[in-house]
């Protein structure tokens, strides 16, 4: 994995965004993932808000018999705690960072700025999110879990307690079970960050009721 800007795809909702969503896609998966979902939010009177989704390196991932595909890290084994890639985990933060750090360029501030993630992607906005130095506007954390979630009470930044977190995933998730996403909730409000906790019955994937909260929190957090 190189520091190399990570390619991406845009869609704007107008000609002057004031806000960004920056949007993660999961394991094997591309940045074109979640384009669909732009206009399944009806995001319509809201101001105009940028989407970035962009397209994570290509590596082998072990788990997978080494075989080459997109990721934000290495997964390891079947037990997502026990042995982290914690060297791609920060390569990774450090490419999402990029992203943040180019949306500011383009006059988009850090508190306007939406980090979004399903699966790794989930676990990517947590990792970098809870870390960045200045206020966002919100996680938006579907799917996922806490990686090195050891680290986050010494590494976490102050400037992120109070960041709106919107927790979603599936009771029938057979990828990352349900009560590992639990334990990473209340891990974090543990820590003292309200989370918003929402759970579907839905297998590893997104449904119309989760995107239908996913927009009013949308609403709420960039209205």
């Amino acid at each position: 994995m190189t520091s190399a800007a990570l390619e991406t795809i845009e869609i704007e909702t107008g000609p002057n965004p004031t806000a960004s969503v920056i949007w993660l896609h999961g394991l094997g998966a591309s940045g074109d993932d979640f384009v669909p979902i732009v206009r399944e939010l009806d995001l319509a009177g809201m101001q105009d808000i940028r989407f970035v989704f962009p397209h994570a390196p290509t590596m082998p991932v072990t788990i997978n018999n080494g075989y080459v595909m997109r990721a934000w890290y290495d997964i390891i084994g079947a037990d997502l705690s026990r042995r982290e890639d914690e060297k791609g985990l920060r390569a990774s933060q450090a490419m999402v960072e990029q992203l943040i750090a180019q949306e500011k360029a383009r006059g988009i501030p850090a508190e306007r700025i939406v980090l979004a993630g399903f699966s790794q992607g989930c676990a990517m906005t947590i990792q970098t999110g809870l870390r960045h130095p200045e206020k966002l506007a919100g996680l938006l954390c579907l799917s996922g879990y806490v990686p090195l979630h050891t680290t986050i009470a010494e590494e976490r930044h102050l400037s992120n307690q109070a960041t709106p977190i919107f927790m979603a995933h599936g009771r029938g998730d057979q990828v990352i079970p349900i009560i590992r996403a639990e334990q990473s909730r209340d891990l974090l409000r543990s820590l003292g960050y309200e989370v918003e906790w929402h759970e579907y019955l839905m297998p590893h994937s997104v449904c119309q009721e989760e995107v239908d909260d996913i927009s009013a929190w949308f609403r709420r957090v960039l209205g």
